[in-house]
Protein backbone atom coordinates (compact mmCIF):
# COMPACT_ATOMS: atom_id res chain seq x y z
CA UNK A 1 0.00 0.00 0.00
CA UNK A 2 2.78 2.47 0.88
CA UNK A 3 4.58 1.72 -2.40
CA UNK A 4 1.39 2.52 -4.34
CA UNK A 5 1.00 5.82 -2.47
CA UNK A 6 4.62 6.76 -3.19
CA UNK A 7 4.14 5.94 -6.86
CA UNK A 8 1.00 8.10 -7.08
CA UNK A 9 2.65 11.01 -5.26
CA UNK A 10 5.75 10.73 -7.45
CA UNK A 11 3.65 10.79 -10.62
CA UNK A 12 1.77 13.85 -9.34
CA UNK A 13 5.03 15.70 -8.65
CA UNK A 14 6.26 14.93 -12.18
CA UNK A 15 3.04 16.19 -13.74
CA UNK A 16 3.08 19.44 -11.74
CA UNK A 17 6.79 20.00 -12.39
CA UNK A 18 6.26 19.51 -16.14
CA UNK A 19 3.45 22.10 -16.22
CA UNK A 20 5.52 24.63 -14.28
CA UNK A 21 8.48 24.15 -16.59
CA UNK A 22 6.31 24.51 -19.70
CA UNK A 23 4.98 27.88 -18.53
CA UNK A 24 7.87 30.31 -18.82
CA UNK A 25 8.48 33.88 -17.78
CA UNK A 26 8.78 36.69 -20.35
CA UNK A 27 12.53 37.11 -19.70
CA UNK A 28 13.22 33.42 -20.27
CA UNK A 29 12.21 33.55 -23.93
CA UNK A 30 11.77 37.15 -25.12
CA UNK A 31 14.09 40.17 -25.31
CA UNK A 32 12.79 43.54 -24.12
CA UNK A 33 15.62 45.16 -26.13
CA UNK A 34 14.14 43.80 -29.41
CA UNK A 35 10.77 45.50 -29.95
CA UNK A 36 8.90 44.46 -33.10
CA UNK A 37 6.16 46.20 -35.08
CA UNK A 38 4.38 43.62 -37.24
CA UNK A 39 1.75 44.33 -39.90
CA UNK A 40 0.10 41.40 -41.57
CA UNK A 41 -2.85 39.06 -41.94
CA UNK A 42 -3.92 36.37 -39.52
CA UNK A 43 -3.30 32.86 -40.81
CA UNK A 44 -4.31 31.04 -37.62
CA UNK A 45 -5.44 31.75 -34.07
CA UNK A 46 -4.70 29.15 -31.39
CA UNK A 47 -6.92 29.44 -28.32
CA UNK A 48 -4.81 27.19 -26.10
CA UNK A 49 -3.46 27.34 -22.54
CA UNK A 50 -1.28 28.63 -21.06
CA UNK A 51 -0.90 31.18 -23.92
CA UNK A 52 -2.95 31.92 -27.00
CA UNK A 53 -1.02 32.35 -30.27
CA UNK A 54 -1.70 34.56 -33.27
CA UNK A 55 -0.02 33.45 -36.51
CA UNK A 56 0.53 36.22 -39.07
CA UNK A 57 1.83 36.43 -42.61
CA UNK A 58 4.04 39.51 -42.95
CA UNK A 59 4.95 40.78 -46.43
CA UNK A 60 8.45 42.29 -46.46
CA UNK A 61 9.70 45.17 -48.61
CA UNK A 62 11.08 42.57 -51.03
CA UNK A 63 7.63 40.94 -51.38
CA UNK A 64 8.70 37.84 -49.47
CA UNK A 65 6.06 36.48 -47.06
CA UNK A 66 7.24 35.47 -43.60
CA UNK A 67 5.06 33.77 -41.01
CA UNK A 68 5.32 34.99 -37.41
CA UNK A 69 3.79 33.55 -34.28
CA UNK A 70 2.82 35.95 -31.50
CA UNK A 71 2.29 34.81 -27.93
CA UNK A 72 -0.69 36.35 -26.16
CA UNK A 73 -2.39 35.92 -22.82
CA UNK A 74 -4.44 32.85 -21.98
CA UNK A 75 -7.78 32.39 -23.75
CA UNK A 76 -9.54 33.60 -20.59
CA UNK A 77 -7.43 36.80 -20.53
CA UNK A 78 -8.06 37.37 -24.23
CA UNK A 79 -11.84 37.02 -23.79
CA UNK A 80 -11.83 39.42 -20.80
CA UNK A 81 -9.93 41.99 -22.89
CA UNK A 82 -12.55 42.00 -25.62
CA UNK A 83 -11.48 39.30 -28.06
CA UNK A 84 -13.85 36.64 -29.29
CA UNK A 85 -13.24 33.62 -31.47
CA UNK A 86 -14.49 35.74 -34.38
CA UNK A 87 -12.19 38.73 -33.69
CA UNK A 88 -9.18 37.05 -35.24
CA UNK A 89 -10.42 35.07 -38.19
CA UNK A 90 -8.08 34.09 -41.03
CA UNK A 91 -7.36 37.12 -43.21
CA UNK A 92 -7.92 39.74 -40.47
CA UNK A 93 -5.43 42.58 -40.95
CA UNK A 94 -3.54 43.51 -37.77
CA UNK A 95 -0.65 45.54 -36.48
CA UNK A 96 1.05 44.01 -33.46
CA UNK A 97 3.64 45.61 -31.21
CA UNK A 98 5.65 43.30 -29.01
CA UNK A 99 9.08 41.82 -28.38
CA UNK A 100 11.01 39.29 -30.44
CA UNK A 101 12.22 35.95 -29.12
CA UNK A 102 15.80 35.91 -27.81
CA UNK A 103 16.82 33.35 -30.42
CA UNK A 104 15.88 35.71 -33.26
CA UNK A 105 13.25 33.38 -34.73
CA UNK A 106 9.97 34.77 -36.11
CA UNK A 107 8.29 34.58 -32.74
CA UNK A 108 7.21 37.45 -30.51
CA UNK A 109 5.46 38.18 -27.27
CA UNK A 110 2.54 40.44 -28.11
CA UNK A 111 1.81 43.69 -26.35
CA UNK A 112 -0.91 45.47 -28.28
CA UNK A 113 -2.97 44.59 -31.34
CA UNK A 114 -4.43 47.29 -33.57
CA UNK A 115 -7.18 46.40 -36.04
CA UNK A 116 -7.56 48.02 -39.45
CA UNK A 117 -10.39 50.21 -38.09
CA UNK A 118 -8.07 51.59 -35.37
CA UNK A 119 -9.47 49.54 -32.47
CA UNK A 120 -6.64 48.62 -30.13
CA UNK A 121 -6.51 45.81 -27.57
CA UNK A 122 -3.81 44.62 -25.18
CA UNK A 123 -2.90 40.94 -25.65
CA UNK A 124 0.08 40.51 -23.32
CA UNK A 125 0.16 37.81 -20.76
CA UNK A 126 3.76 37.58 -19.56
CA UNK A 127 5.41 40.71 -20.97
CA UNK A 128 6.12 43.52 -18.52
CA UNK A 129 4.57 46.23 -20.70
CA UNK A 130 3.82 47.10 -24.27
CA UNK A 131 6.62 48.63 -26.41
CA UNK A 132 4.52 51.76 -26.91
CA UNK A 133 4.76 52.44 -23.16
CA UNK A 134 8.52 52.83 -23.55
CA UNK A 135 8.32 55.65 -26.10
Amino acid sequence: MQADLRLILGAGVLVLTGRAWAHHSFAAEFDDKKPVHLQGKVTEMEWINPHSWIHLDIVGADGKVTNWMVECGSPNIMLRRGFTKHSLEVGTELTIDGYQAKGGQNKANGGSVTFKDGKKLFVGGSNPDTPIDQK
